[in-house]
């Protein structure tokens, strides 16, 4: 995808960049190549005839990720030839950046957390009064749809009205014993129609408005739900003080993280600029090409949120999420919301941890830098490529490079027929590869490959048409004619 940028420059220094892209194009258009990767190049034929053939989609989007996979591989066996394993601290410091950085957040925001939702067992049997969490059972008589049997529904009410006059002054154990009996709801039946305790706003409204409307230990008249009529017996506070603290403490603490990160985000008075949506999306499809653009996506007191920066969070996001490809997908309208509420909310977090001064433990830090080196290894290993794999194929480093390249072109062989388990590079592996050694990939080669592999699979197509039996089964033309006729005698939303 072509980058976006911000040209502040005279007419002639544009022409002139316009020029030297043009002798750039020009000068790699004449070699039939769509990618390079150290001192390897992946030639436009060569990927349209591991293309065609196969069942892969051929969209230049497919093609861009099978050439970029092929640069990763191939970076992955130039440095094991180099015997480059990838394994300094910097090395993994740079490709788990994500990871450290999650960590220290977290650190950072449990110290900050700590506390939060304790509350004084003091106030709980007031609060619970006060309905800051409701507690019941009920019994549930279902009713038709509306307008299919209204006179089924009058009776049905009638019933309910009938129970629920039986059930006025209930205790919590002859409620029970008649929810086992009458009520129709399959999720509480067998609980004796209990639900313990919960939020406001869990139940459909009318629900948390019956609770409300008697004390507790009182039974409700009829309310009428979309899932039926209920009969409602609200629970005192020593039939909840078990339950109570812990729900209690759990939407104190939700309550106050909330207030914590808007006051944060307040304070910072994060700005997204009106430009995110084309960049974000652009960043999404191709972050290796943003690492260096300062750009500015969104602005905060406490600095901005860079298009670089961007492209380190986007790099982040494992592949099984395939949240790259739906932040591509979504609409222009959600990309400053999730710019803000979710790229921004984790940057504040960590520069407010950074100002705190919080450090890792030498631990964890050990631990993230030993998950790099294996998943380093495994995926080299697997490839056939890790340097020990390749000690014994010479004495010099071309020959090792040439064995590394050859592997990976013979493994991508099998893995684009399925022949072979596809191994991922992460992102971030591949952005530490990408900024140690030289690769590039050729926009005008993916064309060419799109058009030659097209070729191939037209007349691939073809061939396995020719090769197929010949059916009974007319295609086109007017239909055969019929033979003669034989001769005469042959669920609910939100609970409840």
């Amino acid at each position: 995808m072509t980058r976006i940028r911000l040209l502040s420059a005279s007419l002639l220094t544009i022409a002139g960049l316009t020029a030297c892209e043009g002798l750039r194009e020009a000068m790699t258009a004449h070699v039939d190549v769509v990618a390079r990767a150290g001192s390897q190049e992946l030639t436009v034929s060569r990927l349209a005839e591991l293309l065609g053939p196969t069942d892969v989609p051929l969209q230049a989007d497919a093609i861009r990720t099978v050439a970029q996979l092929w640069v990763n591989y191939q970076l992955l066996g130039h440095a094991a030839a180099k015997g480059d394993s990838l394994f300094t601290d910097a090395d993994a410091d740079a490709g788990m950046w994500s990871a450290i950085a999650q960590l220290k957040s977290r650190k950072f925001y449990e110290s900050v957390a700590k506390g939060w939702g304790q509350g004084d067992p003091a106030t709980f049997e007031k609060a619970y009064n006060d309905g800051v969490l409701l507690g019941a059972s009920h019994i549930l008589l279902s009713k038709q749809p509306e307008g299919v049997s209204p006179e089924a529904n009058a009776r049905i009410r009638a019933q309910a009205e009938q129970l629920a006059v039986q059930l006025k002054n209930a205790s919590l154990a002859q409620f029970a014993a008649a929810a086992k009996q009458h009520s129709q709801d399959p999720g509480s039946k067998d609980k004796g129609g209990d639900y313990g305790v919960f939020a406001p706003g869990q139940m459909v409204i009318e629900f948390d408005n019956g609770i409300r409307s008697v004390p507790p230990g009182g039974v409700t008249g009829i309310v009428e739900s979309q899932f039926g009529f209920h009969i409602i017996r609200r629970h005192t506070w020593d039939e909840v003080k078990e339950l109570f603290p812990q729900q209690y403490q759990q939407i104190a603490a939700q309550a106050a993280e909330s207030t914590y990160f808007a006051t944060l985000e307040k304070n910072a008075n994060v700005q997204v600029r009106s430009s995110a949506p084309k960049l974000v999306k652009a960043i999404a499809e191709d972050v290796d090409s943003y690492r260096d653009d300062n750009t500015v996506i969104a602005t905060a007191r406490s600095g901005s949120l860079t298009a670089a920066r961007m492209s380190q969070w986007m790099a982040a996001f494992p592949a099984q999420t395939r949240m790259r490809q739906q932040v591509v997908a979504a609409p222009d309208s959600l990309i400053p919301m999730f710019v803000k509420d979710y790229v921004m909310r984790n940057e504040l977090l960590l520069r407010q941890a950074d100002s705190a001064g919080m450090t890792l433990d030498t631990a964890d830090v050990r631990g993230v830098r030993e998950a790099f080196r294996a998943r380093v290894k495994q995926t080299m290993e697997m490839l056939g490529v890790a340097p020990a794999q390749l000690a014994d194929s010479g004495a010099d480093e071309a020959a090792r490079e040439r064995l590394a390249a050859n592997r990976v072109d013979e493994y991508m062989g099998k893995m684009i027929t399925n022949q072979a388990q596809y191994v991922e590079v992460a992102e971030q592996l591949a952005l530490v590869l990408r900024s140690r050694y030289e690769s590039r990939l050729v926009p005008a080669g993916v064309d060419r490959v799109l058009a030659e592999a097209t070729k191939l699979r037209a007349a691939a197509d073809s061939a396995r048409a020719q090769n197929q039996p010949p059916t009974a089964v007319p295609f086109g033309g007017p239909p055969s004619p019929a033979p003669a006729a034989p001769p005469a005698g042959a669920t609910p939303g939100k609970r409840p």
